[in-house]
């Protein structure tokens, strides 16, 4: 299915691409270098705005790279079909800071640092209620069910 997604460049960055055929997600980059210290969080620019359908959401999501060979990390986001400025990426350096050696993560511009998914929204009715139905599981929670 081919989903029509308007798209502005508000930066000097190429347009995003699926990859693959069949990719889920495009990658986002960076339209400036960015530094991010240890324990620092950033708003990372896109360079791009998108106009998403109504019914559809843009969802930000890290990508496995960046994650596997840093200690920056990609907050997830959602970007709402009426949202129509620069989409920025929130990225957190996890390093834990230290008065001596610290060094600054560096993001070029032009580093592929998030993935986008156009996603359908789903929205909810919610019906306050007195109980809820039980369940096998009932409210355990934050690993209850083991590990195994």
């Amino acid at each position: 299915m081919k989903l029509r997604v308007k798209i502005k460049r508000v930066k000097d960055v190429k347009l995003p691409k699926y990859a693959k055929p069949g990719d889920s997600g495009f990658d986002l980059v960076a339209a400036e270098d960015t530094v991010i210290w240890p324990g620092e969080t950033k708003v990372v620019p896109t360079g791009l705005a998108f106009e998403i359908p109504p019914g559809y959401e843009l969802q930000v999501r890290p990508r496995s790279g960046m994650t596997r060979n840093t200690k920056l990390r990609v907050v997830l986001g959602t970007v709402d079909s009426g949202y129509r400025g620069e989409v920025g990426v929130l990225v957190d350096n996890t390093e834990i800071p230290k008065v001596a050696n610290m060094q600054a993560q560096v993001i070029e511009k032009g580093t592929r640092i998030a993935q986008g998914i156009i996603a359908p929204v789903i929205t909810a009715h919610f019906v306050e209620v007195d109980e809820l139905s039980d369940s096998e599981r009932g409210d355990g929670g934050f690993g209850s069910t083991g590990n195994k």
